[in-house]
């Protein structure tokens, strides 16, 4: 089994604005700049060879380039008590649109996915036992513009539990159409 999702992967000097913020929050689990993305679509485990079906499905798949930026900050939770901090994109419709396709895509395949409505996002700090408050942060950072992504490609990512969090290792990669 692999536990697989799709995201789209940040730029170096995105990566290295979002990792400028990092500050002493408690209980506070930093990403580190390998682990900075953009979840699309979480696929949760997936047996071996399951995987080459997944690439078939999205073969034929043809959907424009766009640009993003990655600007504010927000978290899940209370500031007070968050459970996650992170920060925002927009527009978020291409996003979205990207999602839904890639949902429409893969359904025959048997994935039950997520019900909440998609909150693109990228997140910076998970937190889990007695969280510290990120108001200072928010308040600091809150509006800042952390640049721009020029979104070209999506990729399949296999996530593996490693000493310091998850590693993740690019499965495939998805190329984006050019506009006509």
């Amino acid at each position: 089994m692999q536990r697989l999702f799709f995201a789209l992967e940040m730029p170096e000097p995105v990566r290295q604005s979002l990792l400028g913020i990092k500050a002493p929050v408690a209980g506070a689990r930093w990403q580190s700049d390998a682990q900075l993305h953009l979840t699309l679509l979480f696929l949760g485990n997936v047996p071996e060879e399951a995987v080459p079906n997944i690439s078939l499905a999205l073969r034929d798949l043809s959907l424009p380039r766009f640009d993003l930026e990655v600007c504010g900050l927000g978290c899940f939770g209370q500031p007070e008590t968050p459970r996650n901090l992170w920060a925002g994109v927009t527009p978020e419709a291409p996003l979205i649109a990207l999602q839904a396709t890639l949902k429409q895509c893969l359904a025959h395949l048997g994935f039950s996915f997520e019900k909440r409505p998609f909150r693109p996002h990228i997140t910076l700090a998970r937190f889990k036992k007695q969280p510290g408050s990120v108001q200072s942060l928010l308040a600091e950072h809150g509006q800042d513009d952390f640049g721009a992504v020029p979104v070209r490609d999506f990729v399949l990512l296999r996530s593996t539990q490693g000493a310091r969090g998850s590693d993740y290792t690019v499965v495939e990669r998805f190329p984006l159409s050019e506009s006509p």
